[in-house]
């Protein structure tokens, strides 16, 4: 079978089309025959080898094996494991690949990692879900359920995690004021944010205001500052890396946070989107229910895989970037 894949880290620039063997489903995992994929992030860092400790579970100086890019997957099932009972061949399914193994015609996945698709949606529009989605699912959710009107900041609204984070305070009963920048102000308003800064003329972290819930994606704002936008008792949840210390790095905020919250009042939470069948199920019903809709800002074809890892290295996405496979 067909797949992009990287045998030293680097640029998109290292990613070559090549035959590899299929894979067979082990004892629990289903093979699933890829119709769309989706990149985040991650997958870009994981390829750089940014932050160095990526290389410890791919390999020090060059991956250990071949790696197939792409982290989130939507498709039919083509196989199952001996142990599987939740799904059978010619099921259409969603799932996270745990970073490994998208872009490519089959990948086998572990059953308790995959989801059914959701009712009504396109294959495209699944597979923007995985990563993004629950990644999104557990920053607002890590203080627990929502209750109605409590406030959201989701700072980093218009990219993958944050247009998911928007619709899902909402849905959830918080009243969310969402930051972007100047582009995607109608767009993410339209997502359902009460309110929307745009970070280019105006300042959300830190100004004043108070949240119950800041669920903060990247960004450049330092610990303390997210902890003065907090309410006494409120909830930090920190998504992925800041310029104050890289994706994992000893300063970060979801780093340094996870260590000081036991000592404070606020709770500080580092929130790593890992994929199973229950999250992927919630998020299925609130597709269903109409409470959220994927955002997908470019769709390329699996020949331009390396096109779209260089438009996603590019930066600011307005929601997710999806590779259509042909079967």
């Amino acid at each position: 079978m067909k797949a992009w894949v990287y045998r030293r880290y680097g640029p998109p620039d290292n990613l070559s089309f090549e035959d590899i063997d299929r894979p067979t489903p082990g004892p629990n995992e289903i093979a699933i025959r890829v119709r769309a994929c989706s990149l985040n992030a991650a997958d870009w860092h994981i390829m750089l080898a940014d932050p160095f400790l990526a290389r410890i579970a791919v390999g020090l100086r060059k991956p250990r094996k071949p790696v197939i890019i792409g982290s989130d997957v939507a498709g039919v099932v083509d196989a199952v494991g001996e142990n599987v009972v939740r799904f059978s061949p010619g099921d259409s399914v969603y799932a996270e690949t745990m970073l490994r193994g998208g872009c490519a015609e089959v990948i086998t996945i572990a059953e308790d990692r995959v989801g059914r698709m959701p009712t009504g949606s396109t294959f495209e529009a699944a597979a923007a879900v995985p990563m993004a989605g629950v990644t999104a699912l557990a920053g607002v959710r890590a203080r627990g359920q929502l209750e109605p009107g409590q406030t959201v900041l989701v700072n980093g609204a218009s990219g993958g995690v944050g247009t998911f984070a928007v619709q899902i305070a909402r849905a959830d009963g918080g009243r969310v004021t969402a930051v972007c920048r100047t582009e995607a102000v109608d767009m993410v308003r339209a997502l359902g944010a009460a309110e929307v800064v745009d970070y280019t003329s105006g300042e959300a972290v830190d100004a004043g205001r108070r949240y119950d819930l800041v669920v903060n994606i990247g960004g450049t704002h330092s610990l303390g500052a997210l902890r003065r936008t907090l309410t006494r008792d409120g909830t930090l949840a920190a998504v992925g890396g800041s310029q104050h210390g890289g994706l994992l790095g000893p300063g970060s905020v979801a780093v340094r946070g996870a260590l000081l919250s036991p000592f404070v009042s606020q709770r500080i939470v580092k929130v790593d989107g890992k994929g199973n069948s229950a999250d992927l199920a919630t998020l299925a019903q609130m597709i269903e229910a109409g409470n959220v809709t994927p955002v997908i800002d470019r769709v390329f074809d699996l020949s331009e895989t390396p096109e779209a890892m260089r438009y996603l290295e590019e930066g600011h996405p307005m929601g997710k970037i999806v590779i259509t496979v042909a079967q």
